[in-house]
């Protein structure tokens, strides 16, 4: 079976198999390594006549395979002490998630709150925007830009968090709070078996994150237009708090995603490279959350 989560899928990740293959034992009189299930592997019967294009290894191409597998020889796994592991996930996910509070402490203490404090969020905002694109679109991981996103970002959460403190007191704290809560509830049922991650849960669930994404895209040019002043969907009242429930649920949904990535990477013998790739998309999934929760927090404190 596949990994359902693209990250891992993409890479060639099989429980069946191995890692990428690698490491799997032909059974006796069974078909070669690599062409288990293949209709066009050689000696199918599925096989087109006149010889097989595809029956080469399918992982040749593999940017994780050895220099003697794009020869053809037997694809061996990579060292033990090259695979990801729990412990480098935790600790790549502390010096991201540390980053991004660091960027934040600075930011509070350091930028009043202003207009031009806000021009500076929105700036850090958008170059984390970009830092995060260009890694999305990588092949592989790059630290250097998974902790530049986080820096930047901390930039962004920091004066945002102190301008809702100085209206809503105690506003971060309640957020930053209410993060860890949806976190670690998040963790706990997942760790019980109550949610499965599938290719079809998968699938439903980005369906309705890109719409939520597109409709709010369509909110916030509604807004710029003036054409919704009060905010719109992300209004500071009723219909803005249900909204804001509903980003907190996809903010769940992204963590389960999030562990199985991890969970699948360190089962199948992924590269310790891809814990970077695994830290990045939890802090980006925790930052969705922080922010909802923020808003929803200001929300339910109203005017006080």
């Amino acid at each position: 079976m596949r990994s359902s989560n693209p990250v891992f899928s993409r890479r060639g990740f099989s429980r069946d198999n191995g890692y990428a293959g690698f490491n799997a034992q032909p059974q006796a009189g069974g078909p070669a390594v690599g062409t288990q299930g293949n209709p066009y592997a050689q000696g199918s019967p599925h096989a087109p006549q006149g010889g097989n294009p595809y029956a080469q290894n399918p992982y040749a191409q593999n940017p994780y395979a050895p220099q003697d597998v794009q020869h053809g020889a037997p694809p061996q796994a990579p060292p033990a002490a090259d695979r990801m592991t729990m412990d480098d996930v935790v600790a790549r996910s502390a010096m991201t998630l540390g980053t991004v509070v660091v960027g934040a402490v600075l930011a509070w203490a350091l930028l009043p709150v202003s207009p031009s404090s806000w021009g500076l969020a929105i700036g850090a905002a958008l170059i984390a925007m970009v830092l995060a694109l260009v890694q999305v679109f990588k092949r592989k991981a790059s630290p250097a830009l998974i902790l530049g996103y986080a820096a930047f970002e901390g930039v962004f959460l920091g004066v945002i968090s102190e301008m809702f403190n100085s209206r809503w007191s105690g506003a971060p704290f309640q957020a930053v709070l209410g993060t860890m809560a949806i976190a670690g509830a998040t963790l706990l049922v997942y760790r019980a078996g109550w949610i499965r991650v599938t290719a079809r849960y998968a699938r439903i669930g980005m369906t309705i994150a890109i719409g939520f994404v597109l409709i709010m895209a369509v909110n916030l040019l509604l807004v710029v237009f003036g054409i919704a002043p009060d905010g719109g969907l992300r209004s500071m009242g009723p219909l803005g708090a249900i909204v804001g429930i509903l980003a907190l649920v996809l903010g769940a949904f992204f963590l389960t995603l999030d562990f199985k990535q991890i969970e699948d990477g360190v089962a199948y013998g992924a590269p310790r490279q891809e814990s970077w790739l695994a830290a990045f998309g939890l802090t980006m999934t925790l930052v969705w959350i922080y922010i909802e929760m923020l808003r929803l927090v200001a929300i339910f404190s109203g005017d006080d």
